[in-house]
């Protein structure tokens, strides 16, 4: 049985890890599927953004601690099957928002945090926990911590791997939403729903900017800017978007991704 399951609402591929007798825990079957789940959603011309979440009771905790052999040359396992999960995420063009149902530990608040936008449940957590087993962070996990909180405080969270709530996560800025478990699946949708509206062309562009732009010289990131502004300027989605203006109406983006 696939240990990762997908499901279409309209323009949004929901992606969730369907191991809740493990709590979602990431052995290297399931990290294939999920990567292979991502990249058939950045394929599909149809799909304009996607959901990433958890079955059950966690959303993810992370490698799963009974597949020890995978840690025989942990650095080959996080390069070949780790570091891929993370780059399509943040390079794939459609936008991809995490929908954290639970715990989100290790590995899984590394993959909840490279997404676009982070809603959780109120009873969802997030603990950087590498440390309790002596291990370190990865999945992206250091890269979102200090760009996020500095050095300090993301040296505090992994050496104590303490847990934060999900308000906490939220007044740290890691998460855009806490909402009450019985409305997660709405609330994503809703934000799922608009950036699929959204003009797909110039939301691809802001995210590869804004990506750059979290370690890239200024002079690189104007530079950028400069370009994804004329390619921008170019598409079919400004013209619309230029048009509805005018006409005092809703701009239609249709454009394909």
């Amino acid at each position: 049985m696939s240990t990762v399951t997908s499901v279409r609402k309209g323009p949004v591929e929901w992606i969730a890890l369907d191991r809740p007798d493990r709590l979602n825990a990431l052995d290297e079957p399931t990290r294939r599927a999920l990567l292979a789940a991502l990249l058939a959603a950045e394929e599909d011309q149809a799909v304009r953004c996607v959901v990433l979440t958890g079955s059950g009771r966690a959303f993810c905790v992370g490698q799963d601690l009974a597949a020890r052999h995978e840690l025989d040359d942990a650095g080959a396992t996080v390069r070949d099957t780790y570091n891929p999960l993370v780059t399509v995420i943040t390079t794939m063009d459609t936008p991809v928002v995490a929908a954290v149902n639970g715990l989100a530990v290790g590995a899984g608040m590394g993959l909840a945090l490279v997404c676009d936008l982070v809603i959780a449940a109120e009873e969802a957590s997030f603990a950087c926990s590498f440390g309790k087993v002596g291990l370190v962070p990865d999945t992206g996990v250091s890269s979102v911590l200090v760009g996020a909180l500095g050095h300090a405080r993301a040296f505090e969270l992994a050496f104590t791997g303490r847990s934060l709530s999900a308000s906490e996560a939220h007044g740290l800025g890691l998460v855009n939403a806490v909402v009450p478990a019985g409305d997660l699946e709405q609330e994503a949708q809703g934000r799922a729903d608009a950036l699929a509206a959204g003009p797909t062309t110039a939301l691809a562009l802001t995210k590869r900017v804004f990506r750059l732009a979290a370690d890239a010289p200024l002079a690189d990131v104007i530079a950028a800017e400069a370009d994804a502004q004329g390619a921008a300027a170019r598409s079919p989605e400004h013209a619309e978007g230029l048009a509805a203006f005018a006409e005092k109406r809703i701009p239609h983006f249709t454009t394909a991704h």
